[in-house]
């Protein structure tokens, strides 16, 4: 049976910590039958975050903690997964704006259907999303253009911040993504499309945060000269 590591990056979230933790440890205890492991990945936290996340593991078995002076949630990710040794790694953001529910299905595409990624999706037929006028438009044009500069690319929703990867997948594909931001996660599925890596798009229930930490027009900016940067890359 595989042993899944669920890492959820965090940076200034003293309010979310000491409620959305325990809650993610009380569906993880119910709904999932593999060993698995929490791991709060802070980074840079300039707030009470960190003491809450070392409070949190010693309260709760199967919760670990990272910390990292520089911000970044790629930063963040690259080091949680890199030094985990769960044959499935995973990461969802702090917020649970993702149902928990699709958590199972997202796991069982990699261990159970063979796929090296598993995402979830908000663009895919089936899903089921609360957000912003200028966030959906934001994400539609953004996976618009994706699919311009990247003829071929079958996935929907590269930005959601819940996805699943074999060992495997995580040693050859992580060390490649140079972005250490919110576009870590377009670099790092498009690096496994030109290296024809399978990628499973699960389509989920979304909400969004109105505390979100996201700037839109600023990640948006970063995003688009990422693109251009990897579509030029030499691999």
């Amino acid at each position: 049976m595989s042993r899944v590591d669920v890492v959820v990056p965090v940076y200034n979230e003293e309010r979310d910590l000491p409620t959305r933790i325990p809650q993610l440890w009380g569906f993880l205890r119910e709904h999932l039958l593999c060993p698995w492991n929490i791991v709060i990945a802070d980074n840079g936290s300039t707030d009470g975050s960190l003491e809450i996340a070392r409070n949190i593991s010693h309260r709760y078995a199967g919760v670990t903690y990272v910390h990292l002076t520089q911000k970044g949630r790629g930063r963040a990710l690259k080091k949680a997964w890199l030094e985990s040794t769960a044959d499935i790694v995973s990461y969802m953001d702090v917020d649970l704006a993702t149902d928990r529910e699709a958590l199972p299905r997202l796991l069982a595409a990699v261990e159970q259907e063979g796929y090296d990624i598993a995402i979830g999706s908000r663009l895919a037929k089936g899903a089921r999303v609360v957000r912003s006028a200028k966030r959906e438009f934001t994400s539609r044009a953004y996976n618009l253009l994706i699919k311009t500069l990247f003829p071929g690319v079958q996935f929907h929703d590269a930005q959601c911040g819940f996805k699943a990867l074999n060992r495997r997948t995580v040693q050859e594909l992580v060390p490649l993504v140079r972005n250490n931001n919110w576009f870590f996660d377009s670099e790092l599925l498009l690096l496994a499309h030109r290296k024809a890596f399978r990628i499973r798009e699960i389509p989920v229930a979304w909400t969004e945060d109105p505390d979100t930490r996201v700037k839109v027009l600023r990640t948006a900016w970063e995003d688009i000269k990422g693109l251009l940067r990897v579509r030029f890359r030499r691999l």
